[in-house]
């Protein structure tokens, strides 16, 4: 009975491994117009591009991208639990906070929302990061400064993922840019699939 015993745990052992190997993990992106392909076709977006790259590497990861443009924290929490309850992610991206910067919206404000945006993920079990959004410095250092720190506190107090901002690459590089100055181009689009390709392994790993 012993012997039977262990010969049918070996097989669930073995059958098993395969099938979580390859399990499928879902990642729900939360942003903005940056995320959203403002001003372009929804396949030449890099959220599409990264994942064609994960189709075609037949890497078991599927991207849902509920970003919308002009998005600020605060619509993002109105929708979050809605979202989290349909899609049930295991993993949750948000990329928000360009809008409420560049509005001036407070940065008690806008902590707080990132925050119940975390807490509100992790709460149904998916892993989270946070990208640290940087904004021009039009509003003064002092409140730019305090705006880009809130990202770090953030993460640190709710244990979740500080991911670097993907436009540093590109925001510089008048080729890479729109008219208006603020949304990367078609031509940035495969940049930045590659810098998030780069950045989300790392997420995955830890």
């Amino acid at each position: 009975m012993k012997y039977y015993f262990l010969k049918l745990l070996f097989i669930l052992v073995i059958v098993m491994a395969p099938l979580s190997a390859n399990a499928k993990q879902k990642l729900m992106i939360v942003g903005d117009s940056l995320s959203a392909a403002y001003g372009l076709k929804q396949d030449d977006g890099w959220v599409k591009l990264l994942q064609n790259k994960y189709e075609t590497e037949q890497n078991p990861i599927e991207i849902i991208n509920v970003s919308v443009s002009g998005q600020t924290t605060g619509n993002a929490v109105a929708k979050i639990s809605q979202q989290l309850k349909t899609i049930s992610p295991t993993h949750v991206l948000i990329e928000l906070g360009g809008n409420d910067g560049l509005r001036g919206f407070p940065i008690k404000r806008l902590k707080a929302n990132l925050t119940q945006l975390v807490q509100s993920s992790q709460q149904v079990g998916a892993n989270v990061a946070v990208m640290e959004i940087q904004i021009p410095p039009n509003l003064g250092p002092r409140y730019t400064s305090m705006f880009t720190e809130s990202y770090q506190q953030v993460t640190e107090q709710t244990n979740s993922y500080l991911m670097p901002y993907f436009m540093l690459e590109v925001a510089d590089k008048p080729e890479l840019m729109q008219s208006d100055n603020l949304h990367p181009n078609k031509e940035a689009q495969p940049l930045i699939r590659d810098f998030m390709y780069e950045e989300i392994n790392k997420w995955l790993a830890k």
